[in-house]
């Protein structure tokens, strides 16, 4: 189904049986499902209307019992991909302003790196801490191991 004639099959039982829902049960969902999530777009479908069952690593690759146990095993998953895909809601996509500013809560050394690099990266960056100065616990030192470097 992964194949360009499958997947053309796909798209076609889409709009010639006005399909509201797909579910296919096949390989690895990291590596297919972009490719069915765009059929469905292609298709006049959402794409969040999709459900992927993964047979090869639940069934295929790991089951190394009979034949029967296998497949009563991927029917199952096929009857859960169904019952899930049944109750699959549109996400609307929005685009969205974004504004480039970053809060840094706690201004101790992890916090004043967070600060410097998100503002390097051209954010502007607020740092907030509850204490009146910076540095948090270092800033407490006199001295840190093993240099035995100023603490501030």
């Amino acid at each position: 189904m992964c194949s360009e004639p499958g997947q053309q099959m796909i798209a076609e039982d889409i709009i010639n049986h006005n399909l509201n829902r797909v579910v296919v049960g096949a390989c690895t969902p990291k590596i297919h499902e972009p490719t069915y999530r765009a059929l469905l777009e292609s298709a006049g479908l959402s794409q969040y209307y999709f459900q992927m069952v993964n047979l090869r690593e639940q069934v295929s690759f790991v089951n190394p019992s009979t034949n029967e146990e296998a497949t009563e095993k991927a029917k199952a998953l096929i009857e859960a991909g169904v019952e899930r895909a049944s109750i699959l809601d549109d996400v609307p996509l929005k685009e969205m302003e974004v504004i480039k500013e970053v809060l840094i809560i706690g201004a101790g050394i992890a916090g004043i790196s967070a600060a410097l690099a998100t503002a390097n990266a051209g954010f502007k960056t607020y740092l907030l801490d509850s204490l009146p100065s910076i540095g948090g616990k270092m800033a407490q030192l006199d001295r840190t191991f093993p240099t035995d470097d100023c603490a501030i």
